[in-house]
């Protein structure tokens, strides 16, 4: 089975001002405005078998619909930069959601999630990226802010493993009440 993760998804209207985020750096790979995405849970390669129990264990998440809005552009890797993200804004709901999906996978076996949860829309992977050229990038760009959109549901991914992310493919959708 292809490499699993849990997400909500960017409203194409959020996407289109993603994408006017999108250059200034050399040599970064933008993730196609399609492919934007929050990653909640991401599982990993499963077998079928364990992929349909994940399937029918989401079935079970009973949360409600939110809002949710993107705040501020960041980057990851310090002082060796490697990716370029939007940061959602705080949120409660979204991060009760997370919670709920790691006990989900722990529950199913899977071993916890080594990283804090920052939910985030990456915008670019950076390879040897300048440290100038991204802070410069960060300081023009750094104040964007999203229309507030709504979260009616969330989806369980799959992806080939691939350069730059995507495509991504909608296995199985579960709405939020």
């Amino acid at each position: 089975m292809p490499r699993l993760f849990t997400a909500i998804e960017i409203p194409h209207e959020v996407g289109t001002t993603l994408s006017g985020l999108r250059g200034g750096i050399s040599g970064a790979r933008w993730i196609d405005p399609e492919n934007y995405h929050v990653t909640l849970r991401f599982i990993g390669d499963v077998d079928d078998a364990l992929g349909r129990d994940i399937m029918l264990m989401l079935g079970q998440v009973r949360r409600p619909a939110f809002d949710a809005t993107l705040d501020g552009v960041d980057q990851f890797g310090g002082h060796k930069p490697r990716a370029v993200f939007a940061a959602v804004k705080a949120n409660p709901a979204l991060t009760e959601l997370q919670a709920e999906h790691e006990r989900l996978m722990q529950r199913l076996g899977l071993g916890a999630e080594g990283r804090n949860f920052k939910p985030h829309v990456t915008l670019a992977r950076l390879r040897d990226a300048s440290t100038r050229q991204v802070a410069d990038y960060l300081a023009a760009r750094g104040p964007y802010r999203s229309p507030t959109f709504h979260v009616p549901r969330f989806v369980l991914f799959s992806s080939r493993d691939s350069v730059g992310g995507g495509p991504y493919v909608v296995e199985a959708s579960y709405p939020l009440i």
